[in-house]
């Protein structure tokens, strides 16, 4: 592993990731692939905190939102920043689920409602890591029973990978000692122009979403409970379009969403496939990214609550400045009976795979 930022692209140095958080030891690790291209994570939320790949003329630059030492990951303004999320993504309304007759409080941390799994969700911990190999990070969590106030004791494997045909490939696995519920995502925030001061905004950026349907939101961000087609609606991506197209548009939802801050359904032939998911391109440097999950949903978000503050490198992150595609399952499942479940189950495995594979217009 690399030791020194003169031998990285991405410019970020170990010892300054490296601290003492909660008696565990936080550090940065950097993958690299047989093309020479990199993906830097540090093990606090096991933030991605660059993904250096190139353009179509080969000029290689950080396209991922973070932070570039320990006190900013761990303060910073957007604690969300291309971290992990769990015990669970997205928002659950009034923080309130019932299981087994019981009714379950959480956190309060977005307006009315619970949101990412608390203020201190996955996000937030310090994770044990072990770097297999040039390309391989494999992170272990245990959260203990009741943390952020969700049952039972839930063990966490998160396994990173940097493919040679810059694909990041993450893929997760847990198990809960109790009947619980569990939905995991990262919240990569994606800037394929490039991070810079200030980033520039996505609204040129073309977009393609593999979904028929979407879930509509009231004025909390929570779903309605309707699943309604895209047609006809600034929602559909099914056809590439720029996001600045619709990103304003005169829709009860869109500002309900203060642009775009929803779950679509995915197309897919089985529950459970590996399919395609969502596609980005960047027209002035070519640069594109795929998404590929065995979720049933992804969260598009659109940065609309950015503000510039700073990230690696002196980088301001203005609003729109970056795309989320959060690959999940829906928002306030525990809620809504007839919502793919998220309860996991003692002898059961949790598992999800999401790849963001990065490439170049041809």
């Amino acid at each position: 592993m690399s030791t020194t930022e003169t031998q990285n692209l991405c410019g970020l140095k170990r010892e300054d990731f490296q601290t003492t958080i909660n008696g565990k030891n936080t550090d940065l690790y950097i993958l690299k692939n047989n093309q020479g291209y990199e993906v830097a994570i540090t093990n606090y939320g096991g933030a991605i905190v660059a993904i250096m790949v190139p353009d179509k003329e080969g000029n290689v630059a950080n396209v991922i939102q973070g932070n570039d030492n320990i006190k900013a990951a761990a303060s910073g303004a957007e604690p969300y920043l291309s971290t992990l999320i769990g015990r669970f993504g997205n928002r659950i309304k009034d923080g309130k689920f019932t299981l087994n007759g019981k009714e379950y409080h959480l956190a309060l941390n977005d307006g009315p409602n619970s949101l990412h799994g608390g203020p201190a969700g996955f996000h937030a911990q310090v994770w044990d890591a072990f770097q297999m190999s040039d390309n391989t990070l494999v992170l272990n969590y245990v959260s203990p029973y009741l943390e952020e106030g969700f049952t039972g004791e839930m063990k966490v494997t998160v396994v990173y990978t940097f493919s040679d045909d810059n694909e990041l490939i993450i893929g997760y696995m847990a198990t809960a000692n109790k009947k619980t519920i569990i939905n995991l995502t990262n919240h990569g925030f994606f800037s394929l122009a490039g991070i810079a001061d200030p980033t520039p905004t996505i609204d040129d950026q073309i977009c393609e979403i593999n979904a028929d349907f979407y879930l509509p939101i009231d004025k909390t961000s929570i779903p309605t409970g309707e699943i309604l087609k895209v047609e006809g609606t600034p929602f559909d991506f099914r056809t590439p379009k720029p996001f600045g197209q619709d990103i304003n548009a005169d829709n009860e939802q869109i500002q309900n969403g203060s642009g775009f801050d929803h779950c679509y359904v995915l197309n897919k032939k089985e529950e459970g496939e590996l399919s395609f998911a969502a596609r980005i391109i960047e027209p002035k440097s070519g640069r594109t990214m795929e998404v590929y999950t065995t979720e049933p949903g992804i969260q598009l978000y659109t940065g609309n609550f950015e503000n510039g503050y700073k990230g690696q490198h002196g980088a301001t992150f203005p609003r729109r400045s970056a795309v989320c595609f959060e690959a999940q399952h829906f928002p306030d499942s525990p809620n809504r009976p007839y919502f793919p479940s998220v309860i996991l189950r003692p002898g059961q495995q949790y598992k999800q795979k999401t790849i963001y594979k990065f490439g170049v217009i041809k």
